[in-house]
């Protein structure tokens, strides 16, 4: 019981750093117009003031440039991807549409010929040993 208890208090002991390092991600500082909260671990500062009780914090305006950014960049891929959906989804694929060529028709033949001629090779040469009597 006692090495149960002691284990427990030196797991606790060493959760504690860890928790520690939540407890003081981020920092506030108080400012004329409000609060500055800066995230530690990623550097992001945001804008907080207080409205009805509670602390309201918008990304700075440097952050909301890039956010903004970033998000048109998005936009624009959707509009490019939804575009080519559509066009995918209005046409048939040409490839399904067109027969092959007779060139293409006489090459393919051929290809099958052979497989099926040397797939009959090998079944006769099976064959061929199942007949011979096993010497032993």
């Amino acid at each position: 019981m006692r090495r149960l208890i002691a284990s427990s208090l030196m797991l606790s002991l060493f959760a504690l750093p860890a928790l520690a390092e939540d407890v003081v991600r981020y920092s506030l500082e108080k400012t004329a117009d409000g609060y500055v909260r800066m995230d530690k671990q990623s550097g992001q500062m945001s804008l907080c003031k207080e409205a009805d009780g509670q602390l309201v914090c918008r990304l700075a305006a440097d952050e909301r440039d890039a956010y903004e950014s970033a998000m048109a960049s998005l936009d624009k891929r959707l509009g490019s991807l939804e575009q080519k959906v559509a066009a995918l989804e209005t046409g048939a694929p040409k490839s399904l549409n067109v027969m092959p060529s007779e060139e293409e028709f006489d090459k393919t033949l051929s290809m099958m010929e052979r497989f099926m001629r040397r797939f009959m090779d090998v079944v006769k040469e099976l064959e061929g040993d199942e007949a011979e009597p096993q010497k032993t």
